[in-house]
C-alpha cells in the first residue's frame, strides 16, 4: 500500500501538486479463501462480525486465522488514525486539502533548513596571484571534472539563514515552487511523520517503512559518478549532496580525499620497493647466508620431527626480506606519520570549505532526548558491556592461539611426513595457509561481532540518536579492530621473542614448541599476514560481497517471479513502485568502517610492508564507484541527514594515526634487523661494514644438552654427525663461564631499539604537531567570506529591525518586501 505526501499550498504555490513522499505499508497476503474474503471486507470498513467456523474447518487453524484477522484489523485502525493525525499536522495525503501551516513551521524550525536571503554579495577570488593559480589549477584539472555543469566558480552569493514564516519577506521566494528542493522538502515530510508518530505513540516500525521518491533524474548520477569508465574524474560532490544529503555528500568527499592522498604515498611506496628490489644483489647479509662457503648448521626447528639443516636453505627468504627490510624503512615510516596528519589537516579545510559552500558553518545538530535514565538505572547494561566486551576480545586472543597452535602442529605434520613433496616448502605452506585461515576468521567474526555490538547498544538505551550511533560505532570498531590485527600484532611483536633457546624451549598446552621466526626475522611472515589480509578484506568482504550478495538476492527473487509475469509488472508499475523493491539504506556506518580499518592497515605497519598504500589506492578507485553504483542503482534513496562533519570517525581516525607512529617505531626497533645492523656496523664491525654479520647474530649449542626425547630422530640427516648447532639469538656460547645466558650484544642491541623508540616516537610527533600547527583548519578565503557574511546578515537584520521601528509608529504593522536591488548594491560595494 503506498500513501502520496505532498508539502501541497504551505508557501503559496501555484497549486501544481507534486509528489515529496511515499510511505509505504506492508499488508499481509492472506492465503486462505476466508482471509481473502477478510480482507475484503478489510476494505469496506473496519468492523467484522465473528462467525462460527464451518464443521469442516479445523477449529485451531480457523482461530489462528481470526486472530491474524484482528491483528491486520488493528495495524488498518492504527495507519487510518496516524494518517489522519498526518493531515492535522499540514501534510496533504491523496486529494485531501486544507492546510495548517503551524505546524510546518514548528517542523521547518525544528531541522534548521537553511535557505537564501535576498541579498547576494560578493565572493573573494583573494589576491592577484592565487586568482591566477586557481585559474591554472582549473585548467589543468578541466578534463577530469565531471560534467555536470556546477564547477563553474560563482563571483556572487547569496546570504543563508534559517528559514523563518515571520520573516519570509526576507527570503528570495522569486522561484516558490523549487524554494525547497527535494531533498529538503522529504525531510521535512519525514520530521513531521516522525514526530506525529512520537506524539500519537504509533510504533508500528514506522521510519523504516519510509521511502523518498526519486524526484530528481538519476541519469546525470549515473553517467557522470557510478560509471566505472569515469574512475580518473572527480566526484559530483555538489550534485550528490543536492540528491542524497549533506551526510551522504560528507562521507563521498571524505573518501575521495583520502583516495587522493593515498596517491603520493603509493608512488613513494612503489618507489621504496623498487630500491629493496635494486639493492637486494648488494645486501651483504643476504649475501652471506646464500654463500655455501660458510657451511653454517643450524639447531632444529621442532623437537623430534625435524634435524639440522643448512643456513644456506633461507637464501630466498632472505633476499625477499630486504626488499620490506632496508634503509629506505625508517624514511617510509616517517613520511607516512607525515602523510597522515597532513591526510588529516587536508581534510579539515576540505571540509570547512564544504561546510561554507553548503550553508552549514552555522549549522548545530540538536537532538531531543527519547529516554530519561539514571546511572544507576544503567549500571546493570553498563556492567554487561564491561563484560561482554572483554569476553569478546579473549574469544579473539584464543582465535589466535589455535591458528598458532595449527602452525606448529602442521609443520610438524609436514616434517615428519614421508612424502617429498609434502617435506618441500614447509614453511611457505604453512605461512600462506594460516594467514588464509585467519583471514576467513575475521570475515566470518566481523559479522558476529557488527551483530553483538548493536546488541549491547541496544542495551545500553542511549540519550539520543547520535549518542547510539557513536557507542555502536565505538564498539563496532573496537571489536573489528581487534579482530583484524590481533593476529598482525603476535606476528609483530611476540612470535620469536618468547621461544626461550635449545635445551631449554617454552612449551604450550604440553608438548607444543612456541614458534620460532626465520633466520631473516618475522618481518617477512608478517608482511605475507598483511598483503593476504588486506588483499582479501578489500576483495571478498568489501567488492565480492557488496556486488555479489546484492546480485544473487536479486537473482533469487527474479527466478520467483515468472518472466511474463515480470515483464507485465515492468510495463505496468510506476518508477517509484519499482524502486520500492529495491534494497533498503542501512546507513554509512559499514562503508566507514570497511575505510577506517584500510587506514589502520595503511599506516600502523606500513614500514613492513610499503605497497600497502598502492593496494588501498587501487581497492578505493573501485570503491568509490561501485558505492556510488550502489547508492543510483541498488538501493532505496536514503532520507537526507543534514551534518557538517563526519563525527566520530574523525577521532577514530586521529587516534590511529599518533598510534601508528608509536608502532612502526616498535616494529622497526624489535621486528626488522634495521638497529642490529646498525650496531654491529658502529660497535664490532673490524672494517666498518656488515661483512661477518650474519655469524654476530648466530649464537652455538652443543647438541649434547638436548632434554631427553627432543633431539631430531635422523641426526645424520646432513650425511654428518653434527656436535654444535647454531641459532639466532645474542646468548655466550656453551664453554664460557656463563653458558647460554644473555651476552653483552643483546643488552647493548636492546638499549639501542629502546632508544631508537624513543627519539623516533617524540621526533615524529613533533613533525607532526608543526604540520598541524603550521596548516591552518580554514583556508584563509573563507574565514574571510565566512566573517563578511555574518557581518552582512548582522546588518541585514539591524536594517529589518529599524524598518520594524518605523512602520509601528506610522500604524502599519505589516512587513514590507525589501528592495532587492537596494541591498544587492549595497552588499556588493561593501568589502
Amino acid at each position: 500500500m503506498l500513501v502520496y505526501i505532498d508539502l501541497g499550498d504551505i508557501l503559496n504555490l501555484d497549486g501544481l501538486r507534486r509528489i515529496d513522499y511515499v510511505l509505504t505499508y506492508h499488508v499481509q497476503k492472506p492465503q486462505s479463501t476466508h482471509k481473502q474474503s477478510s480482507k475484503s471486507c478489510l476494505c469496506c470498513g473496519f468492523r467484522r462480525e465473528q462467525k462460527n467456523p464451518p464443521a469442516h474447518e479445523d477449529p485451531e487453524l480457523a482461530a489462528q486465522e481470526q486472530r491474524l484477522d484482528y491483528h491486520e484489523d488493528d495495524q488498518r485502525l492504527r495507519r487510518e488514525e496516524f494518517e489522519e493525525n498526518l493531515r492535522e499536522m499540514g501534510l496533504e495525503m491523496e486529494k485531501e486539502e486544507g492546510v495548517s501551516p503551524t505546524v510546518f513551521s514548528f517542523t521547518v524550525g525544528f531541522i534548521k533548513i537553511c535557505h537564501f536571503l535576498l541579498p547576494k554579495y560578493e565572493v573573494s577570488q583573494g589576491s592577484s596571484i592565487v586568482e591566477k593559480v586557481n585559474m591554472f589549477i582549473q585548467k589543468v584539472t578541466a578534463p577530469l571534472q565531471p560534467n555536470v555543469g556546477e564547477n563553474q566558480t560563482e563571483n556572487e552569493k547569496p546570504l543563508s539563514y534559517p528559514f523563518s514564516r515571520e520573516k519570509q519577506h526576507l527570503f528570495d521566494l522569486s522561484d516558490r515552487n523549487s524554494f525547497f528542493d527535494s531533498k529538503t522538502r522529504s525531510s521535512i515530510v519525514m520530521h513531521s511523520l516522525c514526530i506525529s508518530a512520537m506524539l500519537y505513540e504509533w510504533k508500528l516500525n514506522r521510519c523504516s517503512r519510509m521511502y523518498v521518491i526519486l524526484v530528481l533524474s538519476l541519469q546525470i548520477l549515473y553517467e557522470q559518478w557510478a560509471s566505472y569508465s569515469i574512475f580518473y574524474k572527480y566526484q559530483p560532490i555538489g550534485l550528490v549532496r543536492k540528491y542524497f544529503g549533506e551526510k551522504v555528500g560528507l562521507y563521498f568527499a571524505w573518501l575521495g580525499v583520502y583516495t587522493q592522498m593515498l596517491i603520493p604515498a603509493a608512488i613513494v611506496g612503489v618507489i621504496v620497493f623498487l630500491y629493496g628490489c635494486a639493492t637486494v644483489d648488494d645486501n651483504i647479509p643476504s649475501m652471506e647466508v646464500c654463500d655455501e662457503r660458510n657451511n653454517i648448521t643450524m639447531c632444529p626447528m621442532c623437537d623430534r620431527a625435524c634435524s639440522y639443516w643448512k643456513l644456506v636453505t633461507a637464501c630466498g627468504t632472505a633476499r625477499a626480506s630486504h626488499l620490506f627490510d632496508n634503509a629506505a624503512t625508517v624514511f617510509f615510516a616517517i613520511f607516512m606519520a607525515l602523510w597522515a596528519t597532513m591526510f588529516m589537516e587536508h581534510w579539515k579545510r576540505r571540509q570547512m570549505r564544504l561546510n561554507y559552500i553548503w550553508d552549514l558553518t552555522s549549522f548545530e545538530d540538536t537532538e531531543v532526548r527519547n529516554v530519561k535514565l539514571t546511572c544507576r538505572d544503567r549500571m546493570p547494561a553498563y556492567m554487561t558491556i564491561i563484560v561482554m566486551m572483554f569476553f569478546l576480545i579473549f574469544v579473539t586472543l584464543a582465535i589466535v592461539f589455535g591458528v598458532v597452535l595449527y602452525r606448529v602442529s602442521i609443520m610438524t605434520a609436514l616434517h615428519m611426513s614421508s612424502t617429498p613433496t609434502f617435506r618441500t616448502n614447509i614453511r611457505a605452506t604453512v605461512k600462506t595457509t594460516a594467514a588464509i585461515i585467519n583471514l576467513i576468521i575475521i570475515i566470518l567474526m566481523d559479522e558476529v561481532y557488527g551483530a553483538i555490538a548493536r546488541w549491547l547498544t541496544i542495551m545500553e538505551v542511549p540519550k539520543t540518536d547520535k549518542s547510539f550511533e557513536e557507542r555502536l560505532i565505538f564498539k563496532t570498531f573496537i571489536l573489528k579492530f581487534a579482530n583484524a590485527f590481533t593476529p598482525i600484532v603476535y606476528l609483530a611483536f611476540f612470535r620469536g621473542r618468547i621461544i626461550g633457546r635449545p635445551g631449554k624451549y617454552l612449551y604450550v598446552m604440553g608438548s607444543y614448541r612456541m614458534e620460532e621466526c626465520a633466520h631473516a626475522g618475522c618481518l617477512m611472515e608478517l608482511c605475507i599476514q598483511l598483503c593476504i589480509t588486506m588483499l582479501g578484506k578489500q576483495l571478498i568482504q568489501n567488492n565480492l560481497f557488496e556486488i555479489g550478495v546484492p546480485k544473487l538476492k536479486k537473482m533469487l527473487r527474479q527466478r520467483k517471479i515468472d518472466k511474463k509475469h515480470q515483464e507485465e509488472l515492468n510495463k505496468t508499475l510506476h518508477r517509484h513502485e519499482k524502486d520500492h523493491f529495491l534494497g533498503p539504506f542501512v546507513g554509512l556506518n559499514p562503508e566507514y568502517m570497511e575505510m577506517i580499518i584500510q587506514f589502520g592497515m595503511v599506516t600502523l605497519f606500513v614500514a613492513s610492508f610499503p605497497l600497502a598504500p598502492l593496494f588501498a589506492l587501487l581497492n578505493n578507485v573501485i570503491e568509490i564507484r561501485l558505492d556510488a553504483k550502489k547508492f543510483v542503482t541498488e538501493l532505496r534513496r536514503p532520507i537526507a541527514v543534514r551534518a557538517k562533519d563526519i563525527g566520530i570517525w574523525y577521532t577514530l581516525l586521529r587516534g590511529i594515526s599518533k598510534v601508528a607512529v608509536i608502532v612502526n617505531a616498535f616494529v622497526i626497533a624489535f621486528t626488522s634487523d634495521l638497529i642490529p645492523r646498525l650496531v654491529y656496523q658502529y660497535m664490532y664491525s673490524p672494517d666498518g661494514t656488515l661483512h661477518g654479520f650474519v655469524n654476530h647474530t648466530l649464537s652455538y649449542f652443543n647438541v649434547s644438552h638436548f632434554q631427553p626425547g627432543t633431539e631430531p630422530m635422523e641426526p645424520m640427516h646432513l650425511g654428518y654427525k653434527v656436535e654444535v648447532c647454531r641459532y639466532k639469538d645474542y646468548r655466550d656460547p656453551p664453554w664460557s663461564a656463563t653458558p647460554y645466558e644473555f651476552s653483552r650484544e643483546f643488552w647493548a642491541i636492546l638499549a639501542a631499539r629502546l632508544a631508537f623508540v624513543i627519539v623516533f616516537q617524540n621526533v615524529v610527533m613533533l613533525m607532526s604537531d608543526f604540520v598541524d600547527w603550521l596548516i591552518p583548519d580554514i583556508p584563509k578565503d573563507i574565514s574571510i567570506q565566512i566573517h563578511k557574511e555574518r557581518n552582512l546578515i548582522v546588518e541585514l537584520f539591524m536594517k529589518e529591525e529599524r524598518g520594524k521601528k518605523y512602520r509601528n509608529t506610522i500604524g502599519d504593522p505589516s512587513p514590507q518586501p525589501l528592495s532587492y536591488q537596494y541591498h544587492a548594491v549595497s552588499f556588493l560595494g561593501t568589502k
